[in-house]
């Protein structure tokens, strides 16, 4: 009754209550951020295809997303889901399947499949850069999970980012509120405030969250910074005819 009458101004603009017991209301929660975390895990996988056979991803998202029974909501290929729900929430369920001898093995195949994605970015930065980190100069744009938050938590940077680290990278890092959390969890890094500065002489360019500040980016005016034009667009931001328009030697996107 207190919870209803909290949000009966919601229920008066015509959203639903509804009214459940506390096992069906906790499951209503995981089931549905497994769910979406599926949806976005599945076009990740099918990015991975259209690379192989020749197809657009964004092509086919929107193809999907025509049909009502699926929708085009979480249908944006990427780097891997994270943040505070998905990842959570799709291992607390997979955890309680194997606690009631129950296994959800779509979920749990979720989980491991989102981690390979983040590997295969690794993969394809490594490609960008001849085989090896060691002494480039790489910029990173974006941090955190999504724009909009300083939410590191299980973000794609969190692997990709110490793995070119590790291997030898001079990592520069731009996020326009991603610093307060990212200097504790990405050391080794340098932070810098302006996209330009961050490509100043650097050999690799990767957008890593697409923030709205990097989606109108003069791309000549970072070509003619840096020392080796090529760029990782992990959001799908650009298309490889803006870039080679702008001058970059080699462009790499998701699923196209």
């Amino acid at each position: 009754d207190v919870m209803a009458e909290i949000y009966r101004p919601l229920y008066l603009r015509e959203f639903p209550i509804v009214t459940t017991d506390l096992e069906s209301a906790e499951m209503i929660k995981y089931a549905a951020n497994a769910f979406l975390a599926t949806k976005i895990t599945f076009i990740n996988e099918i990015a991975a295809l259209c690379e192989k056979v020749g197809a657009d991803v964004k092509q086919v998202s929107k193809g999907m997303g025509m049909d009502n029974r699926i929708g085009n909501k979480f249908l944006h290929a990427g780097p891997g889901y994270g943040g505070s729900c998905f990842p959570k929430d799709t291992k607390a369920l997979a955890r309680i399947g194997q606690e009631h001898a129950s296994p959800l093995q779509i979920t749990e195949a979720v989980i491991k499949v989102n981690e390979e994605v983040k590997r295969r970015m690794i993969d394809k930065l490594l490609d960008l850069c001849g085989g090896s980190f060691n002494g480039k100069t790489i910029a990173v744009l974006g941090v955190t999970f999504k724009p909009n938050t300083d939410d590191m938590r299980d973000a794609p940077a969190l692997t990709i980012v110490p793995a070119l680290v590790g291997g030898g990278a001079k990592v520069r890092t731009c996020d326009p509120q991603g610093r307060h959390e990212g200097e504790a969890l990405l050391p080794g890094v340098h932070w810098i405030e302006d996209p330009y500065k961050a490509a100043q002489n650097a050999d690799l360019l990767v957008i890593l969250t697409e923030w709205n500040e990097f989606r109108a980016l003069d791309l000549k005016k970072i070509v003619n910074k840096m020392a080796d034009p090529k760029m990782a667009d992990l959001r799908n931001v650009y298309t490889a005819k803006d870039a080679k328009r702008a001058g970059f030697s080699a462009y790499e996107s998701i699923g196209r």
